[in-house]
C-alpha cells in the first residue's frame, strides 16, 4: 500500500483526479488536452508519476532489515560509488539527477550491496532537496547498521538552476554527510577520497 505524507484525515487522490489535474495544467500552459497528440498525455503522466515517486511506497529502513555478521573479521571499509539517482525538487517539481557515493566501516554486521542501492532508491524516488535525501541516506545507515563511521557524498545536477531561472547548465552541487571514524578521523575521510578516486570520476558527465 502506498504510504503517503498526507495526514489520516486526507484521503489520497485517485488516478481519474490526478489525469484531470494534467488536463488543468496542459490547458493553463497554452495547449489543448483533447488534440489528437495530448489524449493519452494525462494517463502516461500519471503512470510516469508513479515511477517517479515510488520512493513514497517504500520504507527505505526496511531494506537494510537483512544483514550479515560472517564477515571473517572485515573491519575495513565497504564503499559504493557511482549509484546513479533521480530525484525531483520539491520547490519546483523539476528533475535531480546524478550520483551517490556511500561507505561505511562495519562495527560487526554489513548488509548486502543491493540493499545500499534500493535505500538511494527509496529515499531519492520522492518530492526533496538533495541536502536532506543525503542525511536520510547516511541516517539510515547510521542507525540500523550501527557501524563506526559512515559516509554519504551526493553530486547531482539541478533543473530547476540549468533550465530555468538563473540558466546555468553544467553546475553541478555536491552534499555530504559523515558520522563516526569519517567525521572525527582525517585519515580515515582521506582514505575513503582515495579509495572512491572522486577527483578522478565522470562527475555529472553524462547524467
Amino acid at each position: 500500500m502506498l504510504k503517503t505524507n498526507f495526514s489520516e484525515a486526507a484521503v489520497r487522490p485517485t488516478a481519474e483526479e490526478a489525469e484531470a489535474a494534467v488536463r488543468t495544467l496542459l490547458r493553463w500552459a497554452g495547449d489543448d488536452p483533447s488534440r489528437e497528440g495530448l489524449l493519452g498525455t494525462p494517463d502516461r503522466v500519471v503512470r510516469s508519476y508513479g515511477e517517479f515517486f515510488a520512493g513514497y511506497a517504500m520504507d527505505p529502513r526496511e531494506t537494510l532489515g537483512r544483514t550479515f555478521d560472517e564477515v571473517e573479521g572485515y573491519d575495513e571499509i565497504v564503499a559504493l560509488q557511482n549509484i546513479r539517482f533521480e530525484s525531483h525538487c520539491e520547490h519546483h517539481m523539476v528533475p535531480i539527477v546524478g550520483f551517490v557515493h556511500l561507505a561505511y566501516l562495519p562495527a560487526s554486521r554489513v548488509v548486502g550491496i543491493s540493499k545500499l542501492a534500493r535505500l538511494v532508491d527509496g529515499y531519492s524516488k520522492r518530492f526533496t532537496i538533495q541536502e536532506k535525501m543525503t542525511a536520510q541516506i547516511a541516517n539510515a545507515i547510521d542507525d540500523v547498521l550501527k557501524p563506526r563511521g559512515v559516509a554519504v557524498i551526493v553530486q547531482g545536477s539541478h533543473q530547476c538552476m540549468t533550465t530555468r531561472g538563473v540558466h546555468r547548465p553544467g553546475v553541478g552541487m555536491v552534499t555530504s554527510r559523515m558520522t563516526g571514524a569519517f567525521r572525527e578521523d582525517f585519515g580515515t575521510r582521506t582514505e575513503l577520497f582515495s579509495l572512491l578516486g572522486l577527483q578522478q570520476t565522470p562527475g555529472l558527465q553524462g547524467v
